[in-house]
């Protein structure tokens, strides 16, 4: 009979996850880590069957139909089994109304939901991300009338009355400078804001409301002239025809989410606040959604190696398994140090924020979250990219082959590095945030972090530091050389800190018998924190000539 080999399989996302519980069980009182259970096991099953439904079914894309058979313009979405499922699973288990409970443990209760949802939910993510970015700057607002309005269907246990959120800042101008926004709002005769103009990406564009940016008519030029707006989408069980549907996307990756190109003929609208400084009331949502994307590109990161890990032990190769044979353990094991990594950074971040909302975080801790922010979100993105990489070349050809499931995992990987800032957009960012505190508030917690851990992981990842402070302090440094080795800077920080916290953890781990997270660290601190680069403008200069 010939040999067909067995496919991976997928262990229960949440009984199997080692880390997340040992997380939970540290950071939660007993009494709301017992009560979170339930929510998590049951988002494990879907998880789980998400993905036996996937490996018997075709998959599917949405499709836009514009028009109906006698000429009406309809701009109806067909959507995805898991994007139909999103707001039953979201409503019952307290996906995103979790983050907004009246207590500093609320957002680590929402993000270990995040993170055993993320994958199942095919991108359902995306929209419930910027939903909670939504409800977070509608009450940053102030504005009473939309609190009381939206606030309830953006946090709506019931599915019936749950509503999703988008964000339209992007035309085609591009994405971070939205100073050349031409989306113009106008006040028709009762004095009713309308919206005109084109937005370029709209992920959420099946929900039914949205913030946008756009300039009121008569302002001035520049970004601080935008202001931000509140829109429904929806009259009853129609799309208002102020909305246009122009196109899907079609992407490298995340095809299950439905992102378009839209125009806006006059939509409703009401601003948030003021009728300027619109970009500065988007930057609540910041920290929010940047912890959904690095959260979501670690949960991305821990299914690509459960599975690599899972075929390691089925895969015979030479006389024996995969995972005996020494350099595949070996690239096995430096995945997994990595990703304990950014699963420590990403949650600390999780964990910070929630402190912060709640206005139980030590004074330096606001600097602190503006630092840690863009720094957990760019290295996770980074990080997701290579680890999935990595991850399809451990099945050789089948990692290749399309219906195995695998290839999706790394075309999605790439939007972590794109949504919410690239890279360099966030690089930049963290350097402002080093500007004032920044780095004395890491220094501050790292020190508390490392507090009877490993000596010689306090060494490395205190040179480390150092050296990033004589990067920045360099009295021969101009602020061109500074900002062209931001992201050497960032990645260095954003590689100390998450030691830091692997240091800890191992530390609490190790006092209960496991010894797993002190191996994650030797490994990872083995992989070099440093990444700072010398850089030479000339040299760039004659790169680009």
């Amino acid at each position: 009979m010939e040999f067909l080999q067995d496919a991976p399989q997928l262990s229960h996302p949440w009984r199997g996850e080692r880390l997340l519980h040992a997380l939970l069980d540290r950071a939660l009182p007993a009494a709301r880590r017992a009560a979170l259970e339930s929510d998590l096991d049951a988002l494990g099953d879907y998880a789980l069957m998400a993905w036996q439904r996937a490996a018997v079914t075709t998959r599917r894309k949405p499709v836009l139909t514009q028009w109906d058979a006698w000429g009406r313009r309809v701009d109806r979405i067909e959507l995805t089994t898991a994007w139909q499922e999103g707001s039953d699973i979201t409503t019952r288990h307290a996906v995103l109304a979790s983050g907004h409970e009246a207590h500093e443990h609320a957002r680590l209760e929402e993000f270990a939901r995040v993170y055993l949802y993320h994958v199942a939910s095919e991108f359902y993510t995306c929209p419930l991300a910027m939903t909670d970015g939504a409800a977070t700057a509608l009450k940053a607002s102030g504005n009473r009338a939309l609190i009381e309005r939206a606030l309830p269907h953006f946090l709506s246990r019931d599915a019936a009355t749950f509503w999703l959120s988008g964000q339209w800042m992007t035309e085609t101008h591009g994405g971070s400078d939205v100073g050349h926004t031409e989306t113009v709002a106008r006040q028709d005769a009762d004095g009713q804001w309308r919206l005109h103009g084109r937005k370029w990406f709209s992920s959420a564009v099946v929900g039914e409301a949205a913030l946008a940016l756009a300039r009121p008519e008569g302002a001035g030029h520049g970004s601080g002239a935008l202001a931000l707006f509140y829109v429904e989408t929806m009259d009853g069980a129609q799309r208002k025809p102020e909305l246009v549907i122009d196109r899907l996307k079609d992407k490298l990756g995340t095809q299950e989410l439905p992102t378009a190109e839209i125009h806006l003929d006059g939509l409703l609208a009401w601003p948030l606040g003021e009728l300027a400084n619109g970009v500065r009331q988007v930057a609540p949502m910041l920290n929010v959604t940047r912890t959904w994307n690095a959260v979501c590109a670690v949960a991305s990161m821990a299914r690509a190696i459960a599975l690599a890990r899972d075929y390691a032990e089925r895969r015979q190769a030479f006389g024996r398994p995969l995972v005996e044979q020494p350099l595949h353990a070996q690239t096995l094991a430096d995945m997994q140090a990595e990703f304990e990594s950014a699963f420590a950074l990403a949650f600390e971040v999780a964990q910070l924020l929630g402190r912060v909302e709640h206005g139980s975080a030590a004074p330096h801790e606001a600097a602190l979250l503006r630092l840690l922010t863009p720094l957990a979100k760019l290295w996770t993105g980074k990080l997701a990219v290579r680890l999935c990489s990595e991850a399809l070349e451990c099945f050789g050809g089948q990692g290749y082959i399309e219906d195995t499931g695998l290839p999706q995992l790394l075309r999605d990987a790439q939007v972590y590095a794109i949504w919410e800032g690239t890279t360099n957009v966030l690089s930049l960012d963290a350097l402002r945030a080093l500007a004032g505190d920044g780095l004395g508030a890491l220094r501050t917690v790292v020190a508390a972090w490392l507090q009877g851990g490993d000596p010689h992981a306090a060494f490395a990842i205190d040179a480390a530091l150092d050296a990033a402070a004589g990067h920045l302090d360099a009295p021969s440094t101009d602020r061109a050389t500074l900002e062209a080795g931001a992201r050497g800077l960032a990645l260095t920080l954003a590689r100390s800190a998450a030691a830091a916290l692997l240091a800890r953890q191992a530390a609490w781990a190790q006092a209960r018998g496991d010894t797993r997270p002190a191996a994650a660290l030797r490994r990872f601190l083995g992989h070099g924190l440093l990444r700072l680069a010398d850089i030479d403008m000339d040299d760039t200069g004659l790169l680009l000539g």
